[in-house]
Order: C-alpha cells, then sequence, then structure tokens
C-alpha cells in the first residue's frame, strides 16, 4: 500500500446559490489567504482535512448524469468515495462541528481594536448556582461592618470556584460588599486571582466614583504579577473622568501605551475628552488620527467630544472638520451631535452655517428637540435675527415640537433684547395658557426687563401684582428690572415698596441690585426726600458703599483717603459691575457740581483699568471711546481730553490729522441720551468738534481747526486779563 497523503479541501463559500471548493494538497499545512485589512472581515472558510491513500487502480467515471443544484454533500460524494479509506485501522482526523451562533443582523458587530478584553464565560446550570445567589443576596443585605462580613462569608455554601466567584461579585450591588469580597478572595487564597475578578471590581467601584480604591487595586494586581487588559485600563480611565481627575486619566492612558495594549472604541472616546477639557485641543487632534490611523471607527460620541472641544474655542475651521470627517467615515450624526455642534456654532458666532446645520438635521430626518431649539434661538437672539427666531417659533407650533421653559425664556429674553414688546407679550400669554410650559418667575423676570427697558411702569407694576397674587417668587434680577424702571420714572415711594417686599419675601441684594440703586440714586435731582428713600434701600443692601458716597461727597475729605477706600470698594465688588459703580459715582458728583471729585474719580477708574478703551491711537488719528460710560462719566472724560489736547499743543508735540470722538448711537438702552448730552457739551466748551457724516455717533476735529481753537481761546484769556 502506498504511503498515505494528507489533504485538505478548502470549502470557499461565496454566496447562497453557488459554492466553489478546492484542494490544497500541501503537504506540510493549509495555505491561508492573510486579510490585509484586520477591521474587515474574512471570507467564511472551511477546513476538511481528508486522509487518503493512492491505489493503481483507474479511478471509476463520474456520473454523467446531472442534477439541478446538487448539493453540497452530492458534490462531495464522488471525491469522498475515492479518496477516503475504507481501512478500519486508519481513521480520518475530522473536526468537531463548531457551535452554531445566531446572528442579529439588524444590529453591527461592535468593533474593537484590541481583542485582549476577557470574554464573558457562559453560566452553566449547576445545582450551586442557585445556593451562590442567595449566598450573594445575603451578602448584600448584611450590614458594611468587617464583623458582620466576616460572618457572612462563613456561610458560604460550597468550595468557591472560579465560575462562582464570578457569579457572586457579579450579583453584589453596593460596591462596598464588592470590594471586601475581593480583598476576602485574596487573602484566603481559595483559588488563583485573575485579572477578571479585578475588572469586575473595578466596574462596581467606578459606579460608586471610587477612584482612589481603583488605584489601589490596579497597583495591587502589579504587585501580584496580575496582568492588566485593556477593560482594565479602560475602567480606570472613565472612572478618572467621572471623577474629574483628568491628570489621572492622562497617565493611566499613557501608561497603557507604554505596555503596547491598544486602546478600543470605549477609551478612545473617554481619553478624547479629558484631553478636550484640559483644554489639549493639539493632543486631542493628535490621538484622534493616531487611532483613525489603527483603524478606530469614531461612533458619535467622539465627534460630539470633537464638535464640543472646537466649539469652546470658537473654533469654526475646526467645527467643519468634525462634518466633513463624519461624512468621509459615513456616521450619521444624531440629535446629541446635533446638538454640540449647534451649540458649538453659537459660541463661533456662525449664525449662518448654524441655520443651515438645523435644516440639514430636519431633512436627514432627525426632530429636534427642545435643547436643539434652544440652542437655535439663542443663536439667532445673539445675532439679533428676531425675525428668524419668530419664523422659528412658528414652524415649533405648527410641526408639534416640544418646547418648555427654557426655550419660552430663551425666546422672551431675546423678544426683550430686540424690544419686540407684542412678540414677547403673545408669547407670554401662549405660556399661561399651556398646560405644561406656565410661566415661571425666570418668565416673569424676562417681562420685567422688556417693560423696564420700556420704561412701561404701570405694566411693570401690573405684573408684579399678579406675581404677589399668584405667590410667584420675584428673583433679584426681577427686583433689579423693577426698580431701574421706577427709578427712571421717578417712582421713589412705589421703588421702596418694591424693595422691601422683595427684602422680605428673602431677597439677596447682589452687587447688580446695588449698582441699580446707585443708578437711580445718580439720576435723581430732585428733594433730599427722594434721594434719602433711595440711600435708605440702598444701605439695607450695601452699607459701605452708602458710606463711600458719603465720604466722596464730603469736600473736605482728601485725596488719598478717597483712594483708598475706592480701592476697597472696587475690590469688593463683582467684576462686571466696578465700571458701572465708578460711573455712577462720577455722575453722583457732578449732580452735587463737586466737579474736581469727578476727575479725581474718573482718574481713580483709569488707574485701576475700569476704562481700558478710553483712549485709542494711531499715526493718522486720536480717538476718545466713550460708549461705555454714563453721560457724567462721558463728560468728565471730553473735559479731561480737552485739557491733554491744549497742553500738548502748547507744548508744539507732534499731533495726528484727525481727533475722533465715540458717542455710539444710542441703541443701548443705557447708552440713551448720551450722544446729545455730548454735542451739547462740545458746544458748551466751543470745542471744534463736528458730527461725523459718514459714521454716526461720532464727533471729528482737523489738526488744524483744534491748534486755532486752542490758540484763539488761550488768546482771548489773554485779552480779557
Amino acid at each position: 500500500m502506498a504511503a498515505p497523503l494528507s489533504s485538505i479541501t478548502d470549502i470557499l463559500f461565496t454566496d447562497t446559490k453557488r459554492t466553489r471548493f478546492t484542494t490544497n494538497t500541501n503537504t506540510n499545512t493549509a495555505t491561508t489567504n492573510p486579510n490585509p485589512n484586520p477591521l474587515k472581515p474574512k471570507t467564511r472558510r472551511k477546513n476538511f482535512p481528508i486522509h487518503c491513500t493512492t491505489s493503481k487502480s483507474n479511478p471509476e467515471a463520474p456520473s454523467t448524469t446531472t442534477k439541478k443544484n446538487p448539493s453540497l454533500s452530492e458534490q462531495l460524494t464522488p471525491l469522498a468515495n475515492k479518496t477516503l479509506s475504507t481501512s478500519i485501522g486508519i481513521q480520518p482526523n475530522v473536526l468537531s462541528k463548531p457551535k452554531s451562533t445566531w446572528v442579529n443582523p439588524t444590529k453591527p458587530k461592535r468593533s474593537v481594536l484590541s481583542h485582549q478584553r476577557q470574554k464573558r464565560a457562559p453560566y452553566s446550570y449547576t445545582p450551586q448556582l442557585r445556593d451562590f445567589q442567595l449566598f450573594a443576596q445575603k451578602i448584600n443585605e448584611c450590614g458594611n461592618s468587617d464583623d458582620e462580613f466576616s460572618d457572612m462569608v462563613k456561610e458560604i455554601p460550597h468550595t468557591l470556584t472560579r465560575e462562582n466567584a464570578l457569579l457572586v461579585l457579579n450579583s453584589l450591588k453596593p460596591w462596598p460588599k464588592t470590594h471586601m469580597f475581593l480583598h476576602w478572595m485574596r487573602t484566603q487564597n481559595l483559588i488563583p486571582m485573575e485579572t477578571i475578578f479585578y475588572n469586575v471590581t473595578m466596574k462596581s467601584l467606578r459606579f460608586g466614583r471610587q477612584f482612589q480604591l481603583i488605584e489601589e487595586l490596579a497597583h495591587q494586581m502589579f504587585h501580584d504579577g496580575i496582568e492588566l487588559d485593556n477593560i482594565t485600563y479602560s475602567t480606570i480611565i472613565s472612572c478618572a473622568k467621572k471623577c474629574n481627575l483628568f491628570d489621572k486619566a492622562v497617565y493611566w492612558f499613557e501608561r497603557m501605551y507604554k505596555t503596547g495594549l491598544m486602546p478600543d472604541e470605549v477609551t478612545y472616546s473617554a481619553i478624547l475628552d479629558v484631553y478636550a477639557k484640559l483644554g489639549k485641543v493639539q493632543e486631542v487632534i493628535n490621538l484622534y488620527e493616531r487611532g483613525r490611523a489603527t483603524g478606530w471607527k469614531p461612533d458619535p460620541i467622539t465627534f460630539s467630544v470633537l464638535g464640543k472641544m472646537f466649539g469652546e474655542a470658537g473654533d469654526y475651521d475646526g467645527i467643519r472638520y468634525v462634518l466633513q470627517e463624519m461624512k468621509s467615515i459615513g456616521v450619521q450624526p444624531n440629535l446629541v451631535v446635533y446638538n454640540t455642534l449647534l451649540e458649538a456654532m453659537g459660541k463661533a458666532g456662525k449664525p449662518g452655517f448654524a441655520r443651515s446645520l438645523f435644516e440639514e438635521m430636519i431633512e436627514s430626518g432627525v426632530e429636534p428637540n427642545e435643547k436643539t431649539l434652544t440652542a437655535v434661538i439663542k443663536i439667532y437672539g445673539k445675532a439679533r435675527w428676531s425675525r428668524d427666531a419668530l419664523e422659528l417659533w412658528e414652524r415649533m407650533k405648527e410641526n408639534g415640537w416640544p418646547m418648555d421653559f427654557i426655550l419660552y425664556n430663551t425666546l422672551l429674553n431675546m423678544c426683550a433684547d430686540v424690544g419686540l414688546v407684542e412678540e414677547a407679550e403673545t408669547l407670554f400669554e401662549d405660556m399661561k395658557q399651556s398646560e405644561h410650559t406656565k410661566p415661571d418667575s425666570y418668565s416673569y423676570t424676562a417681562m420685567l426687563n422688556i417693560y423696564g427697558s420700556e420704561g412701561d411702569v404701570d405694566s411693570a407694576m401690573e405684573l408684579f401684582e399678579e406675581m404677589s397674587r399668584l405667590g410667584i417668587q420675584l428673583n433679584v434680577m426681577g427686583c433689579t428690572c423693577l426698580i431701574q424702571c421706577l427709578g427712571k420714572a421717578m417712582e421713589f415711594d412705589d421703588l421702596v415698596r418694591v424693595f422691601d417686599v422683595a427684602i422680605e419675601r428673602g431677597v439677596k441684594p447682589d452687587d447688580r441690585l446695588c449698582g441699580s440703586l446707585l443708578s437711580v440714586l445718580s439720576l435723581s435731582q430732585g428733594s433730599k426726600d427722594d434721594e434719602e428713600k433711595v440711600l435708605s434701600c440702598l444701605r439695607k443692601a450695601n452699607p459701605k458703599l452708602v458710606a463711600f458716597i458719603q465720604l466722596i461727597v464730603d469736600e473736605e475729605t482728601r485725596f488719598e483717603a478717597v483712594k483708598e477706600e475706592f480701592k476697597v470698594i472696587m475690590s469688593n465688588a463683582s467684576v462686571e459691575v466696578r465700571r458701572p459703580f465708578c460711573n455712577c459715582l462720577i455722575d453722583i458728583c457732578r449732580n452735587k457740581d463737586l466737579q474736581e471729585r469727578a476727575h479725581e474719580l474718573l482718574y481713580l477708574g483709569t488707574l485701576f483699568g475700569l476704562y481700558p478703551g478710553l483712549h485709542n491711537k494711531t499715526n493718522s488719528e486720536w480717538c476718545l471711546d466713550v460708549r461705555s460710560l454714563s453721560v457724567g462719566a462721558a463728560l468728565t472724560a471730553l473735559e479731561e481730553w480737552m485739557w491733554t489736547l491744549t497742553k500738548i499743543v502748547q507744548r508744539e508735540e507732534a499731533l495726528p490729522e484727525f481727533f475722533l470722538a465715540q458717542t455710539g448711537t444710542g441703541v443701548h438702552k443705557f447708552a440713551q441720551g448720551l450722544n446729545i448730552s455730548f454735542a451739547s457739551h462740545l458746544k458748551k466748551l466751543a470745542a471744534p468738534f463736528n458730527p461725523s457724516e459718514e459714521k454716526a455717533g461720532c464727533f471729528v476735529a482737523t489738526r488744524e481747526d483744534l491748534i486755532y481753537w486752542v490758540r484763539s481761546k488761550f488768546s482771548s484769556a489773554a485779552v480779557a486779563t
């Protein structure tokens, strides 16, 4: 008999209708075609080793009878009859039939870069299974003390095995019990400690945000020589991120790379978010590109992280890069990604692109939620696109899109910013008629802001009475808007009543409320009785500020004392109210005809950086920008500037060709009247400034006119003396 010949038949399945097979006669090993792309699924190939012998007899001719669509077994029958040995002593080495696995065709297999994750061992039913489940339940119900736990583990029903240990660890719900049971397993040394035991325990500790314990377990694994796998590092990194320990997350991620482990998509998404929150934009981009180079396909969460990062930085090009990457990879944005990108567009100041992205979302079939619509409305409001915002509101009602308090209040604030009183009132009435979005404190505050900006005292007070009647809490912002409205109307009795009611209802005055009272005080030019009413409210809100007012209006107070107290007042005030405070204090001094004190306060404000853009100089133009000043502060700054220019002309120093004073057009509610008062003061000084024909809210003077004005002014003074 000839020597036996080992042969492998490769069956290649190409589709459900056609079957092709080849015979590989390599005497050593089967020839396989390596898959060039490790992430691309391989073609299904089954290898059947066939033990055969050779003989001198001629093979029988195959049957000429043809069958329609022969089965695979029928195709292999002739080959088997001629190649398989009939000798009893020689048995074919046939592989066992693989277990069939059902795959859901509608749910794609999760792509994993690293295959070093532990596979979950299936639990087979044994009589001990029920006993260990009850045992785990008893541990869950016992106390957390060491003594109670020690007494409970003594009741372990059977000898501990790997499968039973995993069952107990997965069944323990409180993280302290999981940690105590792992420690007990390690000290008892009943079974070898494996990585999967630590992974299950770490996941339980992550749920309890116990990063310190997780890190201790990781160091314990290093000490005991237990390998940390992908799941271990992923759990450590994600827990550090969850606990806002971003430096720790970066440390363990870098340590993971040094071990040679490749992170999976969960780890990649987590560490990208960590780098983004640390503001390490370049590191995020490098890590993203490194992951893409290894074949990683980012999920929508990753793109949401990237979009948020670029949005925080106001990087419009970065946001476009995210969209292009999603299209190139074929990732369809979900609602979370769209919301993140829309918010990013708002921070980047791109309302047009945000509108296009919103329309693209609608066309793709993704329905917006309250967060989406709120983001778009905020973008339109910031860009003062009131028409687009109102059109979107109509679409919300027509399509039945969800609207909540935040969305309604955002619309109301947008109407307040652009002065759409009627539209705001319509929105407010819609809220009253709605069953789910009744007006709350913030809704009433928005309406008070609108009426206060318009100076509609009657509507504002009517709304205040309605709030009192319905028991709606007046917050500090609503109180501020109402006091400012009443102060401009000189309704001091109602102002005091509103302030006292607010204090009784628990409103704690903040710096903005104090600034509103200070503004009212600067505007009051009536009797001392009215001034005292405002001071009484301000004294309850900020007694130190009232003491400083009394200090500066005293002509005997020295400048050094004013400077020291000014520094204390401004240091205690929040940053956004420091300049308004200084403006109001200057106005108060000018109202009391304390011009020199007003100039001292302007000097102190400039000294402490409250007016950084007041003076701007170029080779051809010097500019005085008073758009952020009150009327009294602007006039004081003009007088100071003209005095300085006069000194420069007298010293015959170099001057630019043009001089420009900017007051703005008075569109902003706090800038109303500034342009008129400034022009009137220029006439009073006979300064050579004329309104600009090219730019509204500007006054221009040439170098020749300014020199002529200075010389004529001092020559007239010399003649008079």
